[in-house]
């Protein structure tokens, strides 16, 4: 049996972390539809930056585009371009949206990063790329910034879908799920509306284990590698919490779907650590992984799975209060995780604005 199809029987979802144009126009992305069940795309200004900038796959459109709308300004010329991709992957994946009945086959698609810490401006992006695509298996993404956690609750209030994204703690967590219980319990038709909570993985694993190697200490060592999956676990333990409990029963009785755990950052990013086990450590019900292509195919190669995600719960919280104990603030590093995940959006996204700039400034001199 194919090893991600087993992921899909503990109830979890299998996401694309990726998109560019030839793997919608050559048919690679329905295949992975039909083989291997990804039943979900995320995108984000990185992958853009390298879809668009890196490739010349965009080039004949671009061309196209300002043929027809020469004075097109650089941020509508990446907007056309994004959008042509996104209805594309939102097309192949509505027999997926439908077969659900809406619980699964999204598509995402960011607001600009530089809105991160502007609520009136992320609601009002949001809500023109929701008009501008037209397809009702499209999420929009919104940081999980003390900025964005009110504009999710406004939109999902507005029928929208949303992958609330840049979680790194069980603070951000807790905020995010409330606004989708305020949200969602505004919405006209609670059953209708669809999110994720974007949770962020390996990054935490990326800040923490320099310093412990700094510690140099057994204690400290002895925990390399071990506080993204732990944070993660407490995590889906709180989601447990409210959605299994009493606090989602009123709106589940309305027809509300809980807002599912997404894991994002899940390729190994350590080359000594397992190269699935981001993947394979976090499997659940009721949950998403979103893996770039080079983690789908290791774990379609050679990924075992379990319920891995309630297992040893209590050596998790142990992991992070011992994490405390070397002096190490996790709730001080995951902020500074959020703040450096806005940039390490904003500046892909600014490349790719400049090396647009460029393209279109060579074809009107040609």
């Amino acid at each position: 049996m194919n090893r991600l199809l087993e992921l899909r029987d503990q109830g979890q979802a299998v996401w694309l972390d990726y998109i560019r144009r030839d793997l919608l126009t050559a048919g690679r992305l329905a295949a992975l539809v039909r083989d291997d069940g990804v039943t979900g795309v995320t995108s984000n200004p990185a992958i853009f930056n390298e879809a668009i900038g890196e490739s010349s796959l965009y080039d004949a459109a671009l061309e196209e585009i300002l043929a027809s709308e020469p004075d097109s300004s650089i941020v509508d010329l990446y907007e056309e371009l994004a959008v042509r991709d996104i209805r594309r992957a939102a097309d192949v994946l509505a027999p997926v949206f439908e077969t659900t009945s809406g619980a699964d086959g999204f598509v995402s698609l960011e607001v600009s990063p530089h809105l991160a810490r502007d609520t009136a401006g992320t609601v009002a992006e949001a809500r023109r790329l929701w008009q501008r695509v037209d397809r009702p298996n499209l999420m929009i993404k919104v940081p999980a910034t003390a900025e964005g956690i009110p504009a999710l609750e406004e939109l999902l209030a507005s029928g929208i879908h949303v992958n609330v994204t840049l979680m790194f703690s069980l603070a951000h967590y807790e905020a995010v799920a409330q606004a989708y219980l305020r949200g969602v319990g505004r919405a006209a038709e609670p059953g209708r509306v669809a999110s994720v909570a974007s949770f962020f993985v390996s990054r935490v694993d990326s800040k923490v284990d320099p310093l412990l190697a700094a510690d140099g200490s057994e204690a400290a060592l002895a925990l390399a590698g071990k506080i993204g999956i732990a944070n993660s676990k407490l995590a889906y333990a709180r989601y447990r919490e409210i959605f299994e409990g009493d606090a989602f029963a009123p709106l589940a009785a309305r027809g509300a779907r809980p807002q599912r755990v997404l894991w994002a950052s899940t390729s190994t990013k350590n080359p000594a650590y397992r190269d699935v086990l981001y993947v394979e450590e976090l499997i659940g019900p009721n949950t998403v992984n979103t893996v770039p292509p080079e983690t789908l195919e290791a774990f379609r190669d050679h990924g075992e799975s379990r319920p891995s995600l309630t297992e040893d719960v209590a050596a998790a919280r142990g992991a992070v209060a011992a994490l405390a104990d070397l002096g190490l603030d996790l709730a001080a590093l995951t902020e500074e995780l959020q703040r450096e995940g806005v940039e390490k959006f904003v500046q892909p996204f600014d490349a790719l604005l400049a090396t647009l700039a460029a393209k279109r400034d060579a074809l009107r001199v040609a």
